[in-house]
């Protein structure tokens, strides 16, 4: 009974998109679809609306209100439209900036949004071609835009696209402007309710112009110059995976003075189908393989990976046996703020008001390195746009020089408000170019920072509960880790719990004081006795649990590290026992 009644209420809703505000392939898939026996396609296509979130829209492309088509997109932009002509109501002429992936219907999405802008009287400039999403948020405060999108789905598969949304500053869309615009996104009830027809005196397409004072602003933030020309051999292999990095790094490296640099041939080609990879992920070990086979075969120094959109690098080297390992984001990032707050120190450029940024699930061993070094570093949630929050808040005050979190983005500069992979690959050239002026390769100085600053390993586990059950039994575990709070975690004492939601915090002696923090996140953290932490967090777009754990440990030589791999790996074995996962 409630299948039929499901089926009866999809068919209803696909039955509006045969009317003349579609265009006739529209209409004529979804007569396809009302016409076929079996309803598992049109229930999955219009069983609900693509829900624009705060972080836009993402989903797989094809015909329905649940797809990522012209029309859910054309909602977005109209609603987008609407929002900024209310907000900006005094201004004489609103200006939005437009950027796109390598993916299949992003350059399409994207001339749609600009003929939306347009219609409704708002200036677009469009990019020309692909380019990385830092160079468009970079590129709304260059222009002096109110807003910006980029059609862009990351690093999800090729069957997805999706459409995040950029305010003023360059940042993505915070609160209440997040809000104020998914209103009026729901108030578009169809395809009538879009202004499709373009103005194309509004639209001025852009590349060069902006790609030159980007790149120019990129080559500003290298802390030694001096050791990239005494390392300009530096032998690198990089891929963008079929993306958009592909437009700018090259040319970064080479503005920057790496002259070695060889990219993978069969990856340099421009395509949303990403057909050398299963997933263009640079998270993934597959995703990294082709140009790991390069770098084997020319004994290269580092490889690069950028995903679709350029805005994550994934990277590899070789450890002290020769053999090629991935550097996860925990310790990509570690690096990064390591080699940042050394040189700047060293080149005499640090000030005592300089700042940098992590997200909370991001590895403590940086807040290690920031104390010893008597910098201040700041906590936020997890996703850029609070990093860039830090960095607007602190505006005209204080520098912020650095900030990364461990799903493999970094930002070194505050010209751009989102993750760079352009300016962290060449960033992290310059910081293999500096280790290889003394001897050494990117593994023996992550070693170093183990053996200065303590050893630190993290894991992430997601437990996966789909289904209308599964988000309930999610909810409980949440809120059973609310009222019994472990007091233990692998043998290790609770010291401190963490709970983002009351905004509070609790010693192991019931003390409670304040967390401050722009807004509340369903997410609970614990610090242990032996300085083991462990957050846990449900997804916000997958019916997921995740527990993110940090095992401490120490380091007395570069030789120690499988050792204190080992007792960590036992660490994480006794959390999950005490978690129950």
């Amino acid at each position: 009974m409630e299948n039929e009644q499901l089926i009866q209420e999809v068919t209803a809703k696909a039955e509006k998109w045969l009317s003349p505000a579609y265009d006739a392939e529209t209409q004529a898939e979804v007569r396809r679809m009302l016409e076929n026996e079996d309803k598992t396609e049109l229930i999955e296509c219009f069983y609900k609306d693509l829900e624009f979130g705060t972080g836009g829209l993402r989903g797989i492309m094809g015909v329905g209100s649940n797809r990522m088509n012209i029309y859910t997109v054309g909602a977005a932009t109209q609603g987008l439209s609407n929002y900024l002509n209310k907000n900006f109501k005094d201004l004489e002429q609103i200006s939005v900036c437009i950027g796109h992936d390598c993916r299949n219907n992003s350059r399409l999405f994207a001339e749609i949004s600009a003929d939306i802008f347009s219609a409704n009287g708002i200036k677009v400039y469009l990019f020309e071609d692909m380019r990385p999403t830092p160079e468009m948020s970079f590129a709304i405060r260059h222009l002096g835009c109110q807003s910006g999108i980029i059609l862009t789905a990351s690093h999800n598969p090729k069957e997805y696209n999706g459409y995040k949304a950029y305010w003023d500053d360059g940042a993505q869309v915070l609160a209440p402007h997040d809000k104020g615009i998914i209103d009026e996104v729901n108030k578009i009830a169809s395809a009538a309710d879009i202004k499709f027809e373009g103005n194309k005196e509004l639209i001025q397409i852009i590349g060069e112009d902006v790609d030159s004072v980007y790149l120019d602003k990129v080559l500003g933030i290298s802390i030694d110059p001096e050791v990239i020309k005494r390392q300009k051999d530096l032998c690198i292999v990089f891929t963008p995976i079929h993306g958009t990095g592909m437009m700018l790094v090259p040319r970064a490296l080479k503005q920057w003075g790496f002259e070695n640099v060889h990219c993978v041939p069969e990856q340099m080609v421009k395509s949303g189908d990403f057909p050398t990879v299963i997933s263009p992920n640079p998270e993934n070990a597959e995703a990294l393989s082709m140009a790991i086979d390069l770098a084997k075969k020319i004994d290269a120094d580092i490889v690069m990976a950028t995903d679709p959109d350029a805005d994550r690098v994934g990277m590899a080297c070789k450890n002290d046996k020769g053999e090629w390992v991935l550097v996860n984001g925990n310790q990509t990032a570690l690096i990064f703020l390591y080699y940042i707050i050394k040189n700047r120190k060293a080149m005499g450029k640090m000030k005592d008001t300089d700042f940098i940024v992590k997200t909370i699930v991001t590895t403590e061993l940086i807040k290690a390195v920031a104390d010893k070094n008597n910098i201040e570093m700041r906590d936020c949630y997890t996703g850029f746009k609070w990093i860039a929050r830090e960095i607007r808040l602190s505006e005209g005050k204080q520098q912020y020089i650095g900030g990364g979190e461990e799903s493999y983005g970094f930002l070194a500069e505050d010209f751009v408000r989102d993750k760079d992979a352009v300016s962290a690959c060449t960033l992290l050239a310059e910081i293999c170019a500096w280790a290889k002026d003394q001897g050494k390769t990117l593994y023996d100085v992550l070693m170093e920072i183990y053996v200065e600053y303590g050893f630190s390993k993290e894991c992430a586990i997601s437990v996966t509960k789909p289904g209308k059950s599964g988000a309930e039994e999610i909810k409980a575990m949440m809120e059973n880790f609310r009222a019994n709070p472990p007091k233990e975690l692998g043998g290790s004492k609770v010291v401190l719990t963490k709970d983002f939601k009351t905004l509070k915090a609790t010693d192991g002696e019931g003390n409670v004081i304040d967390l401050v923090m722009p807004e509340t996140s369903n997410v609970l953290q614990y610090f242990t006795e032996d300085g083991s932490k462990v957050s846990v967090r449900p997804s916000g777009t997958e019916p997921k649990i995740k527990f993110y754990m940090e095992a401490k440990g120490e380091m007395g030589c570069a030789k120690c590290y499988e050792s204190a791999n080992a007792a960590a790996d036992a660490k994480f074995d006794g959390i999950k026992k005490s978690l129950g996962i």
